[in-house]
């Protein structure tokens, strides 16, 4: 970990292709297997489902993933090019160990490995016992950390059932004719579930047009969206007269998904419409989301979680057992449900990792059962907005000591510091320092995990004031250095 410079982490091993050699990525495969081994979840001769994203670098990582698994003594099981969830909806359902090699949205010279438990994620608990493991390496491999042609095996043939479960699952949910007169645009770029998105919308009853398909790779970030994909919506959007435009990044688990004008909508905004069409009673989301959740109503309980899906998942974990019907969400778009849900045509069994295809259905039908548009849909939630933006090269140590030291301040410290922003009602340091004002607008900083950035979210009554806010912010934070 510390000579290869490809960290470990939420998600997963994530570095640069040219760090992540064969070398590297069977010995976090071999580490994550021991791991398990160690606390007893599996034994060596079962099986392991593997699957990866479109990169140009992930068929060389998948042949050293499985080459992993196969000395280890297990069985790796082949689901070829595959949504994340797929993959990990397989390896839950079959109660094996799964492995998705993917470096979600980040750019196509840098790639990634995701492990799951034969139960959920790996949690925040799991990775010190991941990074602890020695792993006895074969001399398979060259100066360059690249196998040897002698040591290399041949790749196991692909498993069909991996991505039929997957697409199944919106079948038997939501019904043949669920969106029988829709009108979709599929943004499909280089994401790995463009084909078998297609196949569910037609599947379900749509009219879908295939947009801006990309063979090379295509970073789509559904948190910070490109300003020629803003673009390129919008004019499909007036071009074709769409009910919603919809689209994943790359690993296609998290979700992108428009209103009838193009507009892309905010993920924690999705987020809110999704439970409500599920009929959750209890959300698990970071402090980073807006609060129209808690000002809607909707829900008996909102439980507020440090910003990644492992918090997510632990605060889901802990409201199981009871009658709450449990979902959680992310500002990405993320998506996760723990409980199982009974829709109109049948059984949506709960998959507690990111569920990309979900969000669009739920948004579109919800829409479709008030007989009314995405945009006029969102109107009728409470009117809250969010603005993000960062400051590079602000040391990591410098941004704990000046918020550890407003945080002890307390409101008064704040207010001090924030002059022109007004009184000070409530601060939550569940992740970095969130103060709320007594104008109701949020003001959200806390250090960067992986980065020497000190990061601001704003949240207000408007877009205009939220994007202001963030300004003013910023403007007062320029002056920590």
């Amino acid at each position: 970990m510390d000579r290869s410079g490809v960290a470990f982490g939420t998600s997963g091993a994530r570095g640069l292709v040219s760090a992540m050699t064969d070398e590297v990525c069977y010995t976090y495969t071999r580490g994550f297997l021991q791991y398990l081994e160690r606390e007893g979840e599996i034994q060596r001769g079962g099986r392991v489902a593997v699957a990866g994203d479109l990169r140009s670098s992930t068929p060389r990582i998948l042949r050293a993933v499985m080459k992993a698994i196969a000395d280890h003594g297990s069985v790796p099981e082949n689901g070829g090019r595959v949504p994340t969830p797929a993959v990990a909806l397989y390896g839950f359902a079959q109660k094996i160990p799964s492995i998705m090699v993917t470096g979600s949205h980040i750019p196509d010279d840098r790639n990634g490995i995701k492990f799951y438990r034969p139960k959920s994620e790996l949690l925040k608990r799991d990775e010190p016992g991941m990074k602890e493991q020695v792993v006895e390496l074969p001399p398979d491999f060259d100066e360059n950390g690249a196998t040897l042609q002698s040591a290399q095996r041949v790749d196991p043939a692909v498993l069909g059932d991996i991505e039929r479960r997957y697409v199944q699952r919106y079948f038997a949910a939501f019904g043949a004719g669920a969106l029988q007169g829709a009108r979709i645009g599929l943004f499909e770029h280089s994401a790995v579930g463009r084909d078998l998105f297609f196949e569910v919308l037609t599947g379900l009853g749509a009219k879908v047009t295939r947009l801006g398909r990309s063979e090379a790779f295509i970073p789509v970030d559904t948190e910070a969206i490109r300003p020629e994909d803003v673009a390129s919506a919008a004019r499909w959007a007036s071009e074709h007269q769409f009910d919603t435009i919809v689209s994943t990044d790359g690993d296609s688990d998290r979700p992108l998904v428009s209103d009838e004008h193009g507009k892309w909508l905010r993920g924690d905004v999705a987020g809110i419409v999704t439970a409500k069409f599920l009929g959750a009673t209890f959300v698990a989301t970071p402090v980073s989301c807006n609060t129209a959740v808690e000002k809607s109503g909707a829900f008996q309980r909102v439980v507020r979680t440090r910003i990644g899906s492992p918090y997510v998942i632990e605060a889901m974990n802990g409201a199981l057992g009871g009658s709450d019907r449990v979902v959680g969400y992310e500002a990405n778009g993320g998506f996760l449900t723990a409980s199982d849900f009974s829709l109109a045509a049948g059984p949506l069994p709960a998959l507690p990792t990111r569920d990309a295809f979900l969000v669009p259905l739920a948004v579109l039908l919800s829409a479709r059962a008030q007989r009314t548009t995405i945009s006029r849909l969102l109107a009728s939630l409470p009117q809250r907005f969010t603005a993000s933006d960062r400051l590079e090269d602000f040391p990591t140590a410098l941004s704990k000591e000046r918020l550890g030291a407003l945080a002890q301040g307390g409101p008064k410290a704040i207010a001090a510091a924030f002059p022109a922003f007004g009184g000070v009602t409530d601060v939550s340091t569940v992740d970095g320092l969130r103060v709320t004002f007594a104008s109701e607008e949020v003001v959200h900083l806390r250090a960067s995990g992986n980065a020497p950035e000190l990061r601001c979210y704003t949240e207000a009554s408007s877009e205009a004031r939220a994007t202001e806010l963030n300004e003013e912010a910023l403007a007062v934070l320029r002056g920590w250095r």
